[in-house]
């Protein structure tokens, strides 16, 4: 259990690291390997507890740029999405949850960098509806909210700089409901199963990532920033796509 924790505190760091040049990435790179070695409920939830670390901490260093009516539009859709993500966990085989998630977002993302070379669509309305309950879904059956959000950001062509600076309040009420309502409904992990020390170890990664991410930051462009986090979206939702797969 040692190694494993160990491994998964150098991901936390990777992930805080892009978190903080892209905006978005953490429960990306850490909720697959998390997932494998500690297993889906446990992997996913340690992933959710790392995001609310770097969510916090990258917020500090974005806040000004945070688009405040447009967390608190998504906001509430994005608890109701994580109940019925807790639910879902509850009862929902891990391999068909990840198909589906991985499925449905590859394909938001390609239909959404398509239909913003046509048209735009605006933030409120049924797209910002379909996200928030999405994303909220997402991370807590899978870890993952980000994918979802960035095909809301193509389609509505939100800007890179607002986009990452809202993502974490957005990421951090969507892990801690995450959190909350799989405890709440039963679907968390055993108690005991991670160490104690664990936990402060991910605390330190994920600050150690977030501090090493600033002077990145710093160098790239938005428009580099805006591609990164498509990639890192791109990757998240084929590697859930795959999961689901293999493990059928």
């Amino acid at each position: 259990m040692t190694g494993s924790v160990l491994l998964i505190c150098a991901v936390v760091l990777l992930g805080g690291l892009l978190q903080r040049v892209a905006g978005m990435g953490m429960g990306m790179v850490v909720a697959p390997l998390a997932t494998l070695l500690l297993g889906p409920v446990t992997g996913v939830t340690v992933s959710n507890a790392a995001a609310v670390v770097v969510a916090l901490l990258v917020l500090g260093a974005l806040r000004r740029h945070v688009d405040w009516r447009g967390f608190r539009r998504l906001a509430p859709l994005i608890v109701l999405g994580s109940i019925g993500g807790a639910l879902a966990v509850r009862s929902t085989p891990k391999s068909w949850l990840d198909i589906l998630v991985g499925g449905s977002v590859l394909l938001a993302l390609v239909g959404s960098a398509v239909l913003a070379r046509r048209t735009t669509l605006g933030r409120g309305g049924i797209a910002g509806v379909a996200t928030g309950l999405v994303a909220g879904f997402m991370n807590t059956a899978a870890g993952v909210a980000g994918p979802a959000m960035k095909a809301y950001a193509l389609a509505t062509r939100w800007d890179q700089r607002s986009f990452a600076a809202t993502l974490q309040p957005v990421f951090l009420v969507a892990n801690a409901s995450s959190v909350v309502t799989k405890m709440l409904v039963g679907a968390g992990p055993d108690p005991g199963l991670v160490p104690w020390w664990s936990w402060p170890a991910l605390a330190v990664a994920a600050l150690l990532g977030v501090q090493l991410g600033r002077p990145v930051s710093r160098r790239l462009s938005m428009r580099t920033a805006a591609r990164i986090a498509t990639a890192v979206a791109l990757t998240g939702a084929v590697t859930a796509l795959v999961r689901g797969l293999v493990t059928l």
